[in-house]
C-alpha cells in the first residue's frame, strides 16, 4: 500500500502559512488603532505624544517583517517538488530522464560523458562561451517559475522565451492607418503607418553555489532541487534590481532608467511623471489626492489591470493616509498569497525602487504587463569547478535575460519635486 507522505509536511505548511497571516492581520489592527490614536492626538493637542510615534514605528516595522515571513512561507508551500512533474505535466520522457541522470552525474563527481554524448545527438554545442552544459528542463522551468514568484518585476512583467540573444519589436510610431467605408464603396488607399524596432538584448546573468564533496556524494540529497534552491534567491535579487535601475549595459534596461517628462507634455520614447508638488514629500493637506491624480494620468485600457510599485519606506508612508470617511487607503491581503491594495489597485514591493527625496521616483503606477517585458533566451548553463576553491566545488550557473519598456504609455510615475 502506497503511504502519501507529503500530506503531514503540507499540512504542517499550511498551518503555518495561516499562523503567519493571522498574525499579520493582528498586527495591522494594532497598526490601525496606533494611528487613530495619533491622529486624534494631533487633532486634539496639535501635536504628537513621543511614545505614541515611537510606538507606531516599532509596529509598522514588525508589520513589514510579517509580511515578508508570511510572503516566505506562502512561496515555500507552493514549491512544488523537482522530482515529481508539476501539476498538469506528464511523466517524464525517456530522453529527460537520461539528460537527469547524466546531469546528476556531472554534478556529483564530474563525469560529462553522458552530457557530451546528449549534446552531440541534439546537434547543439557542448558549451557556451564560458564551458558548461545545460540543466534538464525540469530544473530551468523551476528555475523560471520560482523568479516569476519571488522577482517582484517579472511576477507583473510580460515575459517571452527567445532561442538567440536578441528579441526585437515593431511598434507603429503615427498609429494604425484605418477608417470608416460603406459595404459597397471603394476602399481608398492609406497611408503607411511609421514603424520602429526596439531591441531587447539577452544579457549574461550567473551565480556561483558552492557545495562540498560530502554534500555531493550524499545519495539522499537531490542535486536538481539543491541547485534550484541556492541560486533563485541570487538571480531574483540581481534581476530586481536590473529590471527597475538597470543602464542597460551589460545588463537589462530599468524603466526608471529611461527619460521622463511631465505628463502634460507626454510623447512615446518618454515616461510621462506627475509631481507632488513638494520636494521630497507628499503636500501637507489632502496628501493622497496626488495618487488620484496618478491613478487617472493612465488611459482607462491600462488602469484596469494596473499596479502601483515603490518598496517598503514609501508604503509604510502611505499607510497612514485615509480618505473622507476615515477608511485606509492602503489595505492588507484579503488572503494568503494575495497583495495589498491600494486604492483598490495591488500594490508590489520592490525594495530597489528609490527612498522618497528630492526629485526622486518613487511611485510607479501601470500595467506592467503590457509597460515592461522580460526576455529569456533558453537555456541554463551548469560548469563544475572543483579547483577555484579547494575543497569546495563551485558551480558556475548562467542565464540569459533582457528587460526593458515596450509601452511607454503604461507606466506612470509620481515625482516628489515642486514641479
Amino acid at each position: 500500500m502506497h503511504t502519501d507522505l507529503t500530506a503531514p509536511e503540507t499540512k504542517a505548511a499550511g498551518a503555518e502559512v495561516a499562523a503567519a497571516f493571522a498574525d499579520f492581520a493582528t498586527t495591522f489592527e494594532a497598526f490601525r488603532e496606533t494611528n487613530d490614536s495619533r491622529l486624534s492626538e494631533i487633532e486634539g493637542r496639535l501635536g504628537v505624544d513621543v511614545v505614541t510615534e515611537e510606538k507606531l514605528g516599532r509596529i509598522d516595522q514588525a508589520l513589514d517583517e510579517t509580511k515578508r515571513r508570511l510572503d516566505r512561507l506562502t512561496l515555500a508551500a507552493r514549491r512544488p517538488a523537482l522530482g515529481a512533474p508539476a501539476a498538469g505535466e506528464g511523466v517524464e520522457d525517456a530522453a529527460a530522464q537520461e539528460h537527469k541522470v547524466a546531469f546528476t552525474g556531472y554534478m556529483k563527481s564530474g563525469e560529462a560523458g553522458g552530457l557530451k554524448a546528449l549534446e552531440s545527438k541534439a546537434l547543439s554545442a557542448g558549451s557556451g562561451p564560458d564551458g558548461g552544459y545545460l540543466v534538464p528542463t525540469n530544473v530551468e522551468r523551476e528555475v523560471l517559475r520560482r523568479l516569476a514568484t519571488i522577482s517582484p518585476i517579472r511576477a507583473i512583467a510580460a515575459n517571452r522565451v527567445i532561442s538567440g540573444g536578441l528579441y526585437k519589436r515593431a511598434f507603429s510610431t503615427t498609429g494604425p492607418a484605418s477608417g470608416w467605408v460603406a459595404e459597397t464603396a471603394a476602399r481608398p488607399q492609406t497611408a503607411s503607418p511609421g514603424l520602429a524596432e526596439l531591441n531587447f538584448p539577452a544579457m549574461e546573468l550567473y551565480a556561483m553555489p558552492a557545495a562540498t564533496q560530502t554534500l555531493l556524494d550524499d545519495a539522499v540529497v537531490d542535486i536538481e532541487q539543491w541547485l534550484a534552491d541556492e541560486v533563485e534567491t541570487v538571480f531574483a535579487e540581481q534581476e530586481g534590481t536590473a529590471f527597475v535601475t538597470g543602464d542597460g549595459t551589460n545588463k537589462p534596461k530599468g524603466f526608471l532608467a529611461y527619460d521622463t517628462v511631465a505628463d502634460a507634455s507626454w510623447i512615446w520614447g518618454k515616461l510621462g511623471t506627475v509631481s507632488t508638488g513638494v520636494d521630497a514629500a507628499f503636500a501637507a493637506s489632502n496628501p493622497s489626492d496626488i495618487l488620484i491624480d496618478l491613478i487617472y494620468a493612465l488611459k482607462a485600457g491600462y488602469r484596469q489591470n494596473a499596479t502601483f510599485v515603490m518598496n517598503r519606506k514609501t508604503q509604510s508612508a502611505i499607510r497612514k493616509f485615509k480618505d473622507s470617511q476615515g477608511n485606509y487607503l492602503w489595505q492588507p491581503p484579503a488572503s494568503a498569497g494575495q497583495s495589498a491594495t491600494l486604492m483598490s489597485f495591488p500594490v508590489v514591493e520592490a525594495e530597489d525602487m528609490p527612498d522618497i527625496a528630492a526629485g526622486s521616483l518613487s511611485i510607479a503606477f501601470g500595467d506592467f504587463r503590457r509597460g515592461y517585458l522580460v526576455v529569456d533566451r533558453a537555456g541554463v548553463r551548469v560548469l563544475r569547478d572543483p579547483f577555484s576553491s579547494k575543497p569546495y566545488v563551485l558551480f558556475y550557473t548562467t542565464k540569459r535575460v533582457g528587460g526593458g519598456v515596450q509601452d511607454f504609455a503604461a507606466i506612470k510615475l509620481l515625482k516628489f519635486a515642486a514641479s
